[in-house]
């Protein structure tokens, strides 16, 4: 009988932890607007013009870490929404700017490190983990890197394609790669969903386009392996 009692309740238990579980995650995902005023986004809309997009980084080599939740990549369990999609270049390779737009913010503190955000429109694109750092000339910020010759103030007018940065390890990193972040009227946009329809109308990526489904699933592997494998 005693035997019984205790293996009811030790499946009792599992179902309690499995419960508490499901909460948790419903949670996490309610609470994030942003993530589903993203997945409304329609990247197809015929009043976006992807043939004038730029791919954003030179060298390029993967994508390293996806948009959406996953596990911090600094060691621990905790889950983080991470809200961009990382691309791996070797440090030092220039990035280039997505799309036409004004540089509304330079800034070298926080978890991005060296960075820039550049608003487009409706869209708003940000680029962090840059080398160099942010200089102040005549009361206004700059982002300078000397030795890539990059010189940005805030308030200027950037074309699409233009090199605005390089490849650096600033900030929460664990190791050289540009985090880009997209927003579309301040919801986080999958930067992943913008490159498979930019893809799709640009000649010259065809093969890319071909490739990114077979890409995708590796973007699942662990970032610190990653940097390991790729030093080698």
């Amino acid at each position: 009988m005693w035997q019984w009692y205790r293996q009811r309740l030790r499946i009792g238990r599992k179902f309690f932890i499995l419960w508490v579980m499901v909460v948790a995650i419903s949670i996490v995902l309610l609470s994030s607007p942003q993530l589903v005023r993203a997945r409304q986004i329609s990247t197809t809309s015929s009043s976006n013009d992807w043939s004038r997009a730029s791919f954003p980084v030179e060298n390029f080599r993967a994508y390293t870490s996806p948009f959406g939740y996953r596990r911090s990549p600094t060691g621990d369990n905790n889950w983080e929404f991470h809200n961009g999609l990382d691309i791996a270049a070797p440090r030092g390779s220039y990035i280039r700017n997505w799309w036409t737009g004004t540089v509304i913010k330079v800034s070298d503190r926080g978890a991005c490190g060296t960075h820039i955000i550049i608003q487009s429109g409706d869209w708003q694109h940000s680029y962090c983990h840059l080398e160099g750092g942010v200089v102040m000339r005549d009361g206004q910020p700059y982002l300078f890197d000397s030795l890539g010759g990059i010189l940005i103030r805030e308030g200027q007018q950037i074309p699409a394609g233009v090199r605005i940065g390089r490849v650096g390890m600033t900030g929460r990193t664990t190791g050289p790669h540009l985090h880009w972040t997209i927003r579309y009227r301040s919801g986080y946009v999958d930067p992943a969903m913008v490159l498979r329809a930019m893809f799709a109308v640009q000649p010259n990526n065809r093969v890319a386009e071909q490739s990114f489904p077979v890409i995708l699933p590796q973007l699942q592997i662990d970032e610190l392996n990653y940097i390991r494998n790729f030093s080698r």
